[in-house]
């Protein structure tokens, strides 16, 4: 029987602990300076579908409506390539759809059809930032309760930690390379919680229980073995969920390009925020195996004497 190697994933604790820190405050610092750069969910507009006799060039299309006086436009296939939907940011005008049908029936000679148009509210993007914040809020709070009574107090502060990190980081990007973020996305980044919190969990019961085991051990040497012992389950978990989530980006369609990064981009962050910020934190705290002991009763130490 072979004895697998305990690999020294601590001994980079404090490299991962910079990177962090950078990748978080660079995500803070585009979010405060850049933002977001909202989708029609959250701002409201209008949706125009349009079909084609044969496949359409998007980027055409685009140059179209700009050219035309029309801010911003995105243009999206819809189903197949001879469905496009464009859509349009602002509040909706009388008239909108048929200055849009105009402008792409004068610059060409296809026979162009308006499938559908829809008015898109800005409703529910001011619910979500009413109530938005303070669901998260509360999720986190359960989150930490739940971790708290499983494991220990320490825990589920790394456990809180890891998740905030990886939220900010994948905001970040999206701030950064200034792609929309829709209701898809959101879901995406609620996804990539549970995900994170999942994967967390996992390595917190494998370094619980070596604690337990591993009564000699530093908590180093007994964190570096249980991230060993669960670093297959991971990889495996975490590579096969990204080759779903590129072959949805690859054959999905524009509509779920930005779902599929989000999820991608989360995937990658939460597979190394359990390693890199939960487990480190434990380190951090100084988590001892005397911390998941139960506490002594009062007059315990009596029990059993005459």
């Amino acid at each position: 029987m072979t004895t697998l190697r305990v690999i020294d994933f601590m001994g980079q604790r404090k490299l991962a602990a910079i990177l962090s820190i950078l990748l978080v405050l660079g995500s803070l610092v585009s979010l405060s300076v850049k933002g977001i750069v909202l989708g029609l969910d959250f701002t409201g507009g209008t949706q125009i579908e349009v079909g084609y006799p044969q496949p359409a060039d998007l980027s055409v299309i685009r140059a179209q409506l700009t050219e035309s006086g029309f801010e911003n436009p995105t243009v999206i296939y819809f189903g197949s390539e001879s469905d496009v939907l464009i859509r349009l940011q602002g509040e909706p005008a009388a008239g909108l759809s048929d200055e849009v049908f105009a402008a792409l029936k004068n610059n060409t000679d296809s026979e162009i059809e308006m499938r559908r148009v829809d008015y898109v509210g800005p409703q529910v993007g001011d619910e979500l930032r009413e109530d938005g914040g303070l669901g998260m809020l509360a999720a986190l709070a359960v989150v930490m309760l739940y971790v708290a009574i499983r494991f220990q107090y320490k825990f589920s502060i790394g456990a809180v930690v890891a998740l905030v990190h990886d939220v900010i980081i994948t905001l970040g990007f999206f701030s950064i390379t200034r792609l929309e973020f829709d209701l898809t996305v959101l879901a995406a980044v609620l996804a990539v919680i549970g995900y994170s919190l999942n994967d967390t969990i996992v390595v917190f019961d494998r370094i619980r229980e070596n604690f337990r085991l591993l009564r000699t051990a530093e908590a180093k040497e007994v964190i570096n073995e249980s991230l060993t012992q669960s670093l297959q389950r991971t990889l495996l978990t975490s590579l096969t969920t990204i080759f779903v989530l590129v072959a949805l980006f690859v054959f999905g369609g524009e509509l779920i390009h930005n779902f599929a990064i989000a999820l991608i981009v989360g995937v990658v962050i939460g597979t190394y925020s359990s390693i890199y910020v939960a487990a480190n934190l434990l380190m951090a705290l100084r988590m001892t195996r005397e911390n998941l002991l139960p506490p002594e009763k009062e007059g315990e130490e009596f029990d059993g004497l005459p």
